[in-house]
């Protein structure tokens, strides 16, 4: 068996993939990498094997060309072909091809029922890849370079170097496409490919190799970096929220590595310490605000600090819910679900969900909805009425939770708030009548 099929077989057992039952995707460009991978697995295994074609369409006949080039060697060795052609409007990018082929993936898994897609990275890729994102400012999160796992992405070429994966096509007699475009160097990869590594090879031989235990280094300090934040997490984090005075007490390079952690899978970018230490004068800066402030994040997502926590908070539409409630019962609307049921006994325990409540006092007719202007409540323990609003500003509840309260009303008149507060009006004096439940599915 040859290096390189053992290389691919010894990445099937490591990653559990070696059964036979399992159907194995291949990403399929027809190139020297991807020729090579359908090759060494259609010799190694008798799973089915299904080729992943994306006609980007950019080269017109000559694109046309090479995806009848991969039907016919997919035909010849065995392999399901399965293809598709990008509209012509997709722009012409690295970073639109590269959405647009992953978009097609995706679909592709979902259509042959397979978890497992294999692309065909090489050791001189990831190379390229880290000297891209160094380029572009990186942290050691972006020096790990690319996965040899990714979701349902699997890479078993990626210690393999280009030199010995176009000799591998040679002893094979195969036909690879030779896309025109991979020597354009107007496109970043290939300019760092024909112009940089060639140029660092010069001042050490063994540059690619090195670059490559860079990001095998990264990777192995990130696990010593996430197995220390989670230890620490475990001690400040709950209920999606950030104990705001444990983590004012820790370092400024771990306060910037949990924000991090935080808040990047949100950007496109990779790493930005800018934008990160942004976040982090905000938070010091309104640590003593006891009704909490806002900073946009993106778009649709924004922090929210106050003297207690920050936590990540979702631009979400305020709940459009009106459930009328006349006799005991189940009801549903939208996400929310009401339960009332008549009951004589307060359990010990119970939860922020659950109300026990006498109802005696009161005509059954409510309404369960979100707050209204002009709202008001008899907060536990008071004879008289108080705003809604201010009683929630007593109970230190944010801005952005505040639209999406649950409440059971009368009128103006709140009766109770899941998971806040009750109105004195109907508190159970010796035992209740009721159990009401509220519920967000």
């Amino acid at each position: 068996m040859e290096q390189i099929e053992q290389t691919v077989k010894l990445f099937l057992a490591k990653y559990a993939l070696d059964n036979p039952e399992k159907t194995y995707l291949v990403a399929f460009s027809g190139g020297f990498d991807s020729m090579c991978l359908l090759h060494a697995l259609r010799r190694i295994c008798d799973n089915k094997i299904v080729a992943l074609h994306l006609n980007h369409n950019w080269r017109g006949e000559e694109s046309d060309r090479e995806e009848q080039n991969c039907a016919n060697f997919c035909s010849k060795i065995g392999v399901d072909f399965y293809s598709e052609k990008l509209d012509a409007s997709v722009p012409h990018t690295e970073t639109a091809a590269r959405n647009a082929r992953y978009e097609f993936f995706n679909k592709c898994s979902q259509k042959f029922k397979s978890d497992i897609i294999f692309t065909a990275h090489n050791k001189n890729d990831n190379a390229e890849t880290l000297i891209y994102r160094i380029a572009h400012g990186t942290g050691i999160k972006g020096l790990q370079g690319i996965a040899p796992k990714r979701d349902f992405f699997y890479r078993p070429l990626l210690s393999v170097e280009r030199k010995n994966i176009e000799a591998y096509c040679a002893n094979h007699n195969l036909s690879p496409n030779n896309d025109s475009s991979n020597s354009d160097t107007n496109y970043n990869r290939n300019f760092i490919r024909h112009k940089i590594l060639p140029e660092l090879s010069k001042i050490n031989s063994h540059a690619l190799d090195n670059i490559n235990s860079l990001s095998l280094c990264a990777r192995d300090d990130t696990e010593i970096i996430n197995e220390y934040l989670n230890l620490i997490k475990n001690k400040i984090f709950e209920d999606n929220k950030y104990n705001l005075k444990s983590f004012l007490n820790l370092s400024e390079p771990v306060q910037m590595r949990i924000l991090y952690e935080l808040v990047v899978p949100l950007f496109p970018q990779d790493y930005d310490k800018k934008r990160i230490s942004v976040l982090l004068d905000f938070i010091k800066n309104n640590n003593c605000s006891k009704s909490g402030k806002v900073c946009s994040v993106t778009t649709n997502c924004n922090l929210f600090v106050s003297d207690k926590y920050f936590e990540l908070v979702k631009n979400e539409p305020a709940l459009n819910i009106s459930i009328y409630i006349n006799k005991t019962g189940e009801y549903f609307q939208n996400s929310i679900k009401v339960k009332i049921t008549e009951c004589d006994k307060k359990p010990e325990n119970t939860s922020s969900e659950i109300l026990y409540a006498d109802l005696s006092g009161v005509d059954f007719d409510f309404i369960v909805r979100t707050r209204h202007d002009g709202d008001i409540i008899q907060p536990l323990g008071m004879s008289g009425h108080q705003k809604l609003k201010k009683y929630l500003n007593s109970k230190k509840i944010p801005n952005h939770e505040k639209d999406r309260l649950i409440m059971l009303t009368q009128g103006k008149e709140v009766l109770w708030i899941a998971g806040v507060g009750l109105s004195d009006k109907i508190k159970v004096k010796t035992k209740p009548t009721h159990k009401i439940e509220i519920y967000k599915e």
